[in-house]
């Protein structure tokens, strides 16, 4: 019985793998409107650097699946703010991404970068007209970060 046994199992294995890494993972998406609102080019910023002189941070969808990419940099100096995800989730009044944010800047943490990584999320509160990071306690000391991504016009 042995005989056949490991050879039919191993040539199932190789006959149903492949069909698990074909799974396509796609942003679920709770609110149309709200998807419509985040996809394409948006101003970007952290409060370290500036609210006058804004980066970018752009979402694109490929294939059902989100992503968003952006940076703001100082105009002098080496400060910035890196952001790179999938978003995962997006309700009416907020977004989810699995990704980083990476923040430098020159009087925060002895100048060395600072990285969030794994999940984060981005919502409306009130009336602004912006997502804020949720997750604002740095981890690399006490400072709140405001990371920023505004509604086009």
């Amino acid at each position: 019985m042995m005989r056949w046994f490991v050879p039919t199992v191993l040539i199932f294995c190789l006959m149903v793998a492949p069909c698990f890494a074909d799974e396509k993972t796609t942003t679920v998406v709770k609110d149309e409107p709200a998807k419509a609102k985040l996809l394409g080019p948006h101003k970007l910023s952290l409060q370290w650097i500036s609210w006058d002189n804004f980066g970018t941070a752009t979402a694109v969808e490929k294939d059902g699946l989100i992503t968003i990419k952006g940076e703001q940099r100082a105009k002098t100096g080496g400060d910035y703010v890196l952001l790179d995800g999938v978003v995962t989730e997006i309700g009416k009044n907020s977004f989810k991404i699995n990704g980083s944010i990476v923040t430098k800047v020159s009087y925060i943490n002895r100048g060395e970068a600072c990285v969030r990584q794994g999940d984060l999320t981005f919502r409306i509160t009130g009336s602004r007209k912006y997502w804020r990071l949720k997750e604002m306690d740095s981890p690399c000391g006490p400072e709140t970060d405001y990371v920023d991504i505004y509604f086009r016009k």
